[in-house]
């Protein structure tokens, strides 16, 4: 029996809110800010020289003795590929029809490219904290791999070159400030230090718990890395003057230190298509709402020949790529403190 009588319902128009509340999606706080920070990709590859041992031949000398003439080779470069991602939008004509009437609260169409972004993000968080081995090696790479110390990087494989390997420890089920302590030095050095803290909720509350109350001080993080502020953000405690990000994404019972000027999103527009834009307003309850674009493309509408309906593709192109992952590292097995 409704809460209000027929003289009521038979007499008073429903009212639909003009905006729609997302009671799926969770935090997604590593790919926001890799995806809002992206950089332009250019050529069929992005390349990074890097060093991988020293010029032995230096050494000290008097009078007339003699000095190596050999050179050295001392440099290779790290190969990343561009990879791409798509999430299909699919819509009948008739609904579309009828939602272009005066009684319309939301754009249907619009609402449901906006809604079908916000999942394929919720899709490539997931991948930005797994291997890059996922449907024949064509996900984008992931933190699994890029902090690792066995396979390959950009190509080149961690055994042949010790010097790109990250740090990987085992806590032994106990977070402590030990621990933490050691893996920071681990991958700091001089100047080169973590900027960012990354795990789920459970180990972000288990350190909370290794903090005096006194030490316990919420800040603001920026949801784009480099500090450009964009939305409302998301808040953290701190560690050696950086932030520890609770991410719903992040694989359990890990912390990973990421030093993000070595971590990077190179993002490639695909040809014939258009930028998607959001309107923020239109959906809320999840950390999409107030991401403009996230540099997804759509493939416009598309009509089949023997339905009627449209179909339209969104996409998204690039690799989560890193010149040094030495500078990151992880502890694994947290269960409590």
């Amino acid at each position: 029996m409704p809460a209000l009588g027929t003289r009521v319902t038979t007499t008073t128009q429903d009212k639909y809110l003009p905006f729609l509340v997302d009671q799926v999606l969770g935090s997604n706080v590593l790919a926001s800010r890799m995806l809002r920070a992206a950089k332009k990709w250019s050529g069929n590859q992005i390349r990074f020289p890097v060093k991988i041992s020293k010029n032995s031949t230096g050494t000290s000398f008097s009078g007339f003795d003699t000095f190596s003439t050999s050179a050295t080779n001392n440099r290779i470069t790290l190969d990343y590929d561009p990879k791409f991602y798509q999430i299909t939008v699919a819509l009948p004509l008739d609904e579309l029809s009828a939602n272009a009437t005066d009684s319309k609260v939301l754009d249907l169409a619009g609402i449901e490219i906006q809604t079908a972004a916000h999942d394929m993000a919720d899709d490539i968080g997931t991948l930005f904290y797994a291997d890059g081995s996922g449907n024949s090696s064509k996900d984008f790479n992931g933190l699994t791999n890029i902090i690792n110390n066995t396979g390959t990087i950009g190509g080149q494989s961690r055994a042949t070159y010790s010097v790109l390997n990250s740090t990987v420890t085992a806590s032994g089920g106990t977070l402590t400030l030990a621990l933490m302590q050691t893996l920071y030095s681990n991958v700091s050095s001089g100047s080169n230090v973590p900027t960012v803290g990354y795990c789920t909720e459970a180990v972000a509350n288990f350190y909370e718990q290794l903090l005096n109350p006194q030490e316990r001080i919420v800040k603001d993080v920026a949801m784009m890395k480099g500090g450009l502020a964009g939305g409302t953000g998301f808040t953290a405690l701190y560690f050696k003057g950086f932030p520890i990000l609770a991410d719903e994404k992040s694989t359990t019972q890990q912390l990973a230190f990421v030093n993000e000027d070595y971590l990077d999103w190179y993002g490639l527009a695909l040809a014939l298509t258009e930028p998607v834009k959001f309107k923020s307003q239109d959906v809320r309850g999840n950390d999409y709402s107030s991401l403009l674009g996230l540099g997804f493309s759509f493939s416009g509408w598309i009509k089949p020949s023997n339905q009627a309906a449209v179909v339209g593709h969104i996409y998204l192109g690039g690799e989560l790529v890193t010149s040094a992952p030495r500078f990151m590292g992880r502890l694994t097995g947290i269960t409590g403190v």
